[in-house]
């Protein structure tokens, strides 16, 4: 499996980036704006053994090339409101067809609930857009990351809430789009 063009792309991510998102919240036809600064670190080989133990994750059995980073950032919305979180992320590759890369997305802290938690992910070279997808208790997240150039990426995050086992994504919450622009640190 060549996860060359993932290890590619989480390179181009790590740094500081400013970020302005606009979220559509349908249920309650609301629109809010907010501001967020990230920090982007590789994940160091502990943090890794870390996220996997947190959420009982075995790759005994694989032969994978793991990738990830560490994550902190800072949001305020137009209303003054704050959130801080940091949480470390890895992501598993479990097969390849064609250029696309898919696999498991494992984090030891997820955005909607404070625990860990393993979401699935898909990798599109062609495009650079790094497509992953949580099912939380309420809602199912999906999340896409596109890669314009190194120091650009454009956002995408849809939350549907969740269907009954079996169904299909239909009924959307939320819709955010973000412009995430890397800035030099002193």
């Amino acid at each position: 499996m060549d996860t060359s063009s993932l290890q590619h792309f989480f390179n181009c991510c790590l740094g500081h980036w400013d970020i302005e998102r606009t979220y559509h919240y349908l249920t309650r036809q609301e629109v809010e704006r907010s501001r967020t600064k990230f920090e982007v670190k590789p994940l160091t080989p502990e943090l890794k053994t870390k996220v996997l133990a947190d959420n009982q994750y075995d790759i005994s059995n694989q032969n994978a090339d793991l990738s990830g980073f560490q994550l902190y950032f800072h949001t305020v919305s137009e209303k003054g409101e704050e959130v801080a979180q940091s949480l470390n992320a890895l992501f598993v590759p479990k097969k390849q067809e064609g250029n696309l890369l898919e696999g498991d997305y494992l984090r030891d802290r997820a955005y909607e609930e404070a625990r860990p938690i393993v979401s699935h992910f898909r990798f599109d070279p062609a495009v650079s857009e790094l497509l992953m997808t949580t099912p939380y208790t309420q809602v199912v997240s999906v999340d896409s990351i596109t890669l314009v150039n190194p120091n650009l990426r454009i956002r995408k995050i849809i939350n549907y809430d969740r269907p009954p086992e079996g169904e299909s994504l239909k009924n959307v919450r939320l819709v955010g789009f973000g412009v995430e622009q890397k800035v030099s640190t002193p």
